[in-house]
C-alpha cells in the first residue's frame, strides 16, 4: 500500500484561492455580473470561499449557489441503483449571467458535462466559466478549466482527495 501524500495543507489552500480570486477579478475586471455555482460536495466549499475573497476585496457579495449532478451524470446508474441526491441551490436568475461552475477536482470532465446540463434547466447563462481547485488531468471530454489552482500530475488510477474544514474537520489535498 502506497503512502498517502499531502500536495497542499490548509495555508496553502488559502494562497491558491487568493490567486485564482484575483485572476477572476482580473479578467473579468471586478464581479458586477457573476455568479458562482458549486458542484456538490467540495466545490460548493471551495465557491463559497472564492465568494467571501470577492466580497474582501471588492466588498461585493456574489450570488453564489449550489447544483447536484446526480441525475446528470451519464453513470448514475453504474453508481447506484439509490443515488444519493443533494439539494440543488441557485437562489438567482442565471439568464443573461456568467456562472463560474467551481469544483473541487478536474479529472475526466465528465462531472462538469453534467453540471453544464443541470445548469441550462435553469435558463440560458451569457458564459459559463470553470473554476477548479486541483486540475489532474486525463480529460475524456474536450473540457478545460478557465481558473485551475494547482496542476497535480498523476497516473489515471491514483486519486486526489480534497478535504475541507466545512466537510472534513481540516483543510487538505492528499493522494
Amino acid at each position: 500500500m502506497e503512502k498517502s501524500m499531502e500536495f497542499l495543507n490548509a495555508s496553502d489552500i488559502d494562497h491558491v484561492l487568493a490567486e485564482m480570486t484575483h485572476r477572476i477579478l482580473k479578467v473579468h475586471k471586478g464581479a458586477d455580473h457573476l455568479a458562482l455555482i458549486g458542484i456538490h460536495t467540495r466545490g460548493v466549499y471551495v465557491a463559497q470561499r472564492i465568494a467571501l475573497k470577492i466580497y474582501e476585496i471588492e466588498g461585493i457579495n456574489i450570488a453564489t449557489g449550489s447544483i447536484d449532478i446526480t441525475m446528470y451524470r451519464d453513470d448514475w446508474t453504474m453508481i447506484s441503483s439509490h443515488p444519493v441526491v443533494q439539494a440543488t441551490n441557485i437562489p438567482f436568475s442565471v439568464d443573461g449571467k456568467t456562472l463560474i461552475l467551481v469544483d473541487d477536482v478536474l479529472f475526466t470532465g465528465r462531472t462538469v458535462r453534467a453540471a453544464m446540463d443541470a445548469v441550462i434547466d435553469f435558463g440560458r447563462p451569457d458564459r459559463i466559466e470553470l473554476a477548479v481547485l486541483i486540475d489532474r488531468g486525463f480529460r475524456e471530454l474536450p473540457i478545460q478549466a478557465d481558473y485551475v489552482g494547482k496542476f497535480i500530475k498523476t497516473r489515471r488510477d491514483e486519486t486526489i482527495n480534497v478535504l475541507m474544514l466545512e466537510k472534513d474537520g481540516i483543510d487538505s489535498v492528499v493522494s
